[in-house]
């Protein structure tokens, strides 16, 4: 699988393949869980776990930031004439001492710290416990989803996806039969289902770990210099990425907040299904930045624009089918999604379709803007990547969903999303349409 000069369709295809068989198993990790905790403990057990979600996101994103931020300037660095090896594995390394770091100050604040963490994300009286219970197991895997993320996007640039995925796929599988073992079989409830999520964890990253017993692997710890600025660089050219997953968590405490607020526990629970299907989308987005990156990163170290151009075509054709696929199923069967995750009242399946229908409009134009991220930051190009994702994930969402309620109607609180995405696909069209225009330039360097 050569990079520069190999066919681009059979490549993009290939990564697509165990891009989207990995992004789409991590989703279901957490939902097998809602589904299976909203059948067992009911409505209340989707609002439950609709509150760690935020725990997830947070995790996730970290693992994200080391990996992605690192692969891209690896892969940038074996894109020049000379491969530049030891350099790139100093950025290698420097992503696994990175994520040490995080895993280790995140599994402390996780387990001394739970209770006012999920409070902070909207657990109340009748949530809190159900939410601690799950969270219960998985403390003590913390830094197996972590380091998962990390390795899983340094495996693709190594040229080994089909690994990555098979670990996640594993694990995954593992998960689905676990929760349903655990959570019914064994009668644990919400305790099992973190059970299971936290030993399919453990599996993905034993299975991973394999590559580096491999004659293929080029992936080596070496000793890293000027380690600081290092983690800079990787921390500036991967937190576009990291932020996508964070904002996704900051999203949910607000939505959270909001909807108890002003509309009740009946559309918190719809809005926790809502999640777990815009992680599915989000998902699907993921599979084709992660399919492209190691592709443009390579290309763009080594000048060779017109590669690039055309793999954009085949990423925004793929980008362009998920848009209509999550869109077309949000606007017809809200009702399936709703039975699927949870045991639902009379109350819910009657508000659920109106919410659906009102917030799948998002995801026309959701897919365009997170691949966006992924594709800019391929680029070395930080500032539009930041941009996208904070306006995305922060400051346009976040004003309009603590103003449409104020403004309009606390209903409108629905159309924060589908706002939100106009806008901001809006100006990813434009930086698109600017960078093309520059992707022939030789002598790029590593790092911009």
């Amino acid at each position: 699988m050569d990079f520069l000069t190999g066919k681009i369709k059979t490549l993009y295809f290939k990564y697509l393949a165990a891009a989207f068989g990995s992004a789409l198993i991590s989703a279901i990790y957490s939902i097998v869980d809602i589904a299976m905790v909203g059948q067992y403990h009911g409505p209340e057990g989707s609002a439950a776990l609709a509150v760690v979600a935020p725990v997830w996101n947070i995790i996730y994103s970290f693992g994200l930031l080391m990996g992605i931020g690192g692969s891209v300037i690896f892969s940038t660095l074996r894109g020049k004439s000379d491969g530049r090896e030891k350099e790139s594995n100093e950025y290698f390394t420097a992503s696994v001492i990175g994520s040490l770091i995080l895993a280790a100050v995140i599994w402390l604040i996780i387990v001394f710290f739970d209770r006012e963490l999920l409070l902070a994300f909207g657990a109340q009286d009748n949530t809190l416990a159900l939410a601690r219970e799950y969270v219960r197991p998985i403390k003590f895997a913390i830094p197996f989803f972590l380091f998962n993320q990390m390795l899983a996007a340094y495996l693709r640039n190594d040229r080994n996806p089909a690994l990555a995925t098979g670990a996640v796929l594993t694990g995954g599988i593992f998960n689905i039969f676990g929760d349903y073992f655990f959570v019914f079989t064994c009668d644990m409830g919400a305790y099992g289902a973190g059970l299971a999520t936290a030993i399919g964890s453990a599996i993905s990253f034993l299975i991973m770990l394999s590559h580096f017993f491999q004659k293929k692997c080029s992936l080596h710890l070496v000793r890293p210099t000027k380690l600081a600025k290092k983690l800079k660089e990787i921390v500036v050219t991967g937190f576009s990425t990291f932020f996508i997953d964070v904002a996704m968590g900051i999203l949910t405490i607000l939505f959270n907040r909001q909807i108890t607020h002003y509309l009740g526990t009946n559309a918190l629970a719809v809005y926790g299904v809502i999640v777990q299907i815009s992680t599915f989308a989000q998902c699907c987005a993921y599979s084709v930045g992660q399919a492209s990156q190691p592709f443009i990163s390579v290309n763009y170290g080594a000048g060779q624009g017109d590669r690039i151009r055309k793999l954009l075509k085949y990423a925004l054709g793929t980008v362009a089918f998920f848009s209509l696929l999550w869109t077309a199923l949000g606007l017809s069967i809200p009702n399936v999604f709703i039975r699927i995750f949870m045991q639902p009242t009379q109350e819910v399946l009657q508000i659920a379709p109106d919410i659906f229908q009102r917030y799948s409009v998002s995801f026309l134009l959701l897919p365009l803007n997170i691949f966006s991220t992924y594709y800019f930051q391929a680029l070395l190009k930080p500032k539009a990547a930041f941009i996208i994702s904070v306006a995305r994930g922060l400051v346009i969402s976040g004003l309009l969903i603590y103003l449409l309620p104020v403004l309009a109607s606390p209903d409108s609180i629905w159309f924060a999303m589908p706002i939100t995405e106009v806008i901001v696909a809006v100006f990813v069209i434009y930086q698109m349409w600017m960078s093309n225009k520059t992707l022939d330039r030789k002598g790029v360097s590593a790092y911009e």
